[in-house]
């Protein structure tokens, strides 16, 4: 069952190290950002106005690639 809610994920690309916003489950990238922060606030405006959430991952460590608590 699909509750139809947008999930974005905000990740660090490998190939350039640039921070990424895309849906959940999609291959195409919405768009990118030099910063983890600016990723997240444009993350977050896009699921504030969506209706969805975000889920950020970790970019360095034992966590990194994986999702984190905000």
């Amino acid at each position: 069952m699909t509750t139809g809610k947008k999930v974005y994920h905000v990740a660090k690309r490998e190939s350039d190290g640039k921070w990424t916003v895309k849906f959940a489950g999609g291959e195409k990238v919405i768009k990118t950002f030099a910063t983890k922060a600016e990723a997240l606030q444009y993350a977050d405006t896009l699921a504030e106005n969506q209706g969805g959430t975000v889920l950020p991952h970790a970019s360095k460590g034992a966590n990194k690639g994986k999702i984190q608590k905000r």
